[in-house]
């Protein structure tokens, strides 16, 4: 009777906190493997150069179920996409106005993604190179139509611009209308002007992929901790309320954040680099240096100011672990993904072709860029790229951490806390411990609606690991529950 009411009160209190705490779940970048500043490498230990980066720690799983109706479920955020592309292009009005009347699957409540909802796809797995036959796209294909640019119609292969709803508050290039799109070609996100591009008369085309569902998706619930930390709750992220206040490269920035971590610093010692999607999180798309007068972040957060290459006060860049797998072969690792926290400046040539550089934000605060890991911003007196984004590698940091459910229940105690992976499973669920337990685990499974699909006693005699088999489940999502003794530790996982 008692096992019973701890069950029942783990599914309210876990439908509970589904529904107003961790609305908006971050899915993880994908990136699996680890990188110095040049190459591949095998995964760094405590203590090691380039310890500490996205490959390392992992997030929520992408996991998606085909519909079989022209629709894509996440079952990690609970968006409902839009499976295939349109047969040509929109222009960013068309996209706005045509989820209105879109209608596949036989919904009639599409919209037009917000930058956060559309950044959700994007996985770092990918790969921009020199063609597009070299190229991996930056979205999953199994599940998502993606088609590069048409170079015969004299498009760039990377012109796979997706549009969303959200407008940046300040303007770009010479006071622009902007819109932040991502690109799933080349892993950016950018703000791109919606006007006719030069030599044309037709406004911009994008790509569009409309969504459905979970409406909550991307609206952050800071809270201050007032111990120099803010936790959001819609994420369950814990983040520093301060930044790094100077200018690291990439690995330096690494060791920077493990160096706080023998320092305990906050009373952590779990601190991390976050990875492009985390960051990109708490990015606030409503302000800018431009509108007022701030960084592109939550006001609860404190943001050092710099002085931009055009001598002006702005805001930094900062870095993420994730590597930005990009340009030809021999640089492909060299680059490492940050996010414009003030103006994406960059240095426009114009007239073209007339060797007069003009600094401007090309591209918006709230754009995801990369920069070399290393290196002297000296030698790229231009910046790099076709709107000449500025380099900068000497990028700030704000680390991250954790902020989750363990042990929930009545005499609940932390004291064997529980990993289980892989996180969605197929058939077998690893149980790890953090120690060793002898004493029997009573193991239940339990569906959202209630119903216990699983109960069995396992008695664990010295091991940290046991596997439980899973294969015969329905997909979905499930409750893992074990017992031990007077102590409860719960986790979700996700069957496919």
């Amino acid at each position: 009777m008692q096992v019973k009411s701890i069950i029942l009160s783990l599914i309210s209190l876990f439908l509970f906190c589904s529904t107003f705490s961790q609305s908006y779940k971050i899915v993880d970048t994908n990136q699996e493997n680890c990188y110095d500043t040049i190459n591949q490498i095998a995964t760094p230990s405590l203590g090691d150069p380039f310890y500490g980066q996205d490959a390392q720690y992992i997030g929520n799983q992408p996991s998606y179920e085909d519909n079989e109706d022209g629709t894509v479920t996440d079952l990690v955020t609970g968006l409902m996409w839009q499976k295939n592309l349109f047969a040509d292009k929109l222009t960013y009005d068309e996209s706005v106005a045509g989820a209105d009347t879109c209608t596949i699957g036989g919904f009639d409540d599409w919209r037009l993604p917000s930058i956060k909802e559309l950044y959700s796809l994007i996985i770092f797995s990918g790969y921009g190179g020199t063609s597009a036959e070299e190229s991996i796209p930056f979205i999953n294909t199994e599940y998502f139509e993606f088609r590069y640019g048409d170079e015969a119609a004299g498009e760039r292969f990377i012109d796979s611009q997706y549009a969303s709803s959200t407008v940046y508050v300040g303007t770009t290039m010479n006071g622009d209308f902007t819109m932040f799109g991502v690109n799933f070609a080349d892993g950016r996100i950018k703000g791109y002007g919606t006007d006719p591009l030069p030599g044309q008369t037709g406004d911009k085309l994008f790509e569009v992929k409309y969504v459905r569902g979970n409406t909550d998706y991307g609206v952050n619930e800071f809270s201050d901790n007032l111990d120099g930390t803010i936790t959001d709750s819609a994420t369950e992220l814990m983040w520093t309320k301060n930044d790094s206040q100077e200018g690291l490269n990439w690995g330096d920035a690494l060791a920077w954040v493990q160096q706080r971590n023998n320092e305990n610093y906050l009373g952590h010692d779990d601190w991390r680099l976050p990875n492009a999607k985390e960051l990109q999180s708490i990015i606030d798309y409503s302000r800018s240096l431009q509108t007022t007068n701030s960084a592109a972040i939550d006001p609860l957060f404190e943001a050092s100011t710099i002085i931009d290459e055009g001598g002006e006060i702005n805001y930094p860049f900062y870095w993420t672990g994730t590597t930005h797998l990009d340009g030809p072969p021999n640089l492909k690792y060299t680059n490492a993904v940050y996010l414009c926290f003030g103006e994406a400046l960059g240095f426009m040539e114009t007239p073209p072709n007339s060797g007069n550089y003009v600094l401007m934000d090309v591209h918006g605060a709230g754009a995801q860029r990369s920069d070399p890991k290393v290196g002297d911003p000296d030698n790229f007196p231009n910046g790099h790229g076709p709107q000449g984004d500025v380099i900068r590698i000497y990028n700030f940091v704000r680390m991250v951490r954790d902020v989750t459910l363990t042990g929930i229940g009545e005499n609940d105690t932390n004291e064997s806390n529980l990993i289980i992976y892989p996180n969605p499973v197929s058939d077998f669920l690893t149980l790890r411990f953090d120690t060793p337990v002898s004493q029997a685990i009573e193991i239940k499974i339990i569906s959202m609606i209630g119903q216990d699909c699983s109960s069995n006693n396992i008695i664990h005699t010295g091991n940290s690991e046991l596997r439980v088999d899973v294969s015969s489940l329905n997909p979905g999502i499930y409750l893992l529950i074990s017992i031990l003794g007077s102590s409860t530790l719960t986790q979700k996982f996700i069957k496919k």
